[in-house]
């Protein structure tokens, strides 16, 4: 863990788990626990109605103090905006990922990328992902593909976190 002179200033913190454990609404409240403005760097695309309803749904608990920035590809743009130098919530590198696989980039090259950004948060970074290694093997190479990249972006990330979370049931458990 890199020791900082100040606990919420210049630090990451992922928070990991599975589909609806409770990983957004923490990290929500981690964020709202610094003083405003918040920044909020959502990565999520609306292909479908299904998924449309899922963002407003995000979107609704989020107040006038939150400015929302989509970067469903270019997130390290988006980490060194100037509002990424104050309380930063990024939901959810999962997503990014799928985002990245589909525009055909390189994961490696993108993932080593985003890494790097998010190793030297500026203030308050919490970044939210999936973890879908938890599951039965995938029946096809593109979601085993996709689960082996998620996987290592998680490990990625977590070794340069300050903190990392699982959530289970709306209930962090400290990792790290």
């Amino acid at each position: 863990m890199r020791g900082r002179a100040l606990p919420d200033k210049g630090r990451l913190i992922l928070v990991l788990g599975g589909a609806r454990s409770g990983k957004s609404a923490h990290a929500e409240k981690r964020i709202e626990a610094q003083p405003p403005p918040w920044a909020y760097l959502a990565t999520a695309q609306a292909f479908d109605a299904e998924m449309s309803e899922r963002i407003a749904i995000h979107r609704a608990r989020r107040d006038r103090r939150w400015s929302t920035h989509d970067a469903p590809l270019d997130l390290v743009g988006a980490l060194a905006t100037p509002e990424a130098g104050g309380p930063v919530l990024v939901d959810c590198l999962t997503l990014w990922l799928s985002n990245q696989m589909l525009a055909g980039r390189d994961v490696e090259a993108e993932t080593a990328r985003l890494v790097a950004a998010l190793a030297a948060p500026r203030g308050l970074w919490v970044a939210v992902a999936n973890e879908v290694g938890l599951g039965i093997v995938p029946d096809n190479a593109l979601a085993r593909r996709f689960r082996d990249a998620a996987g290592r972006l998680n490990q990625a990330v977590a070794a340069v976190a300050d903190e990392v979370l699982f959530m289970v049931a709306g209930l962090p458990m400290r990792v790290k």
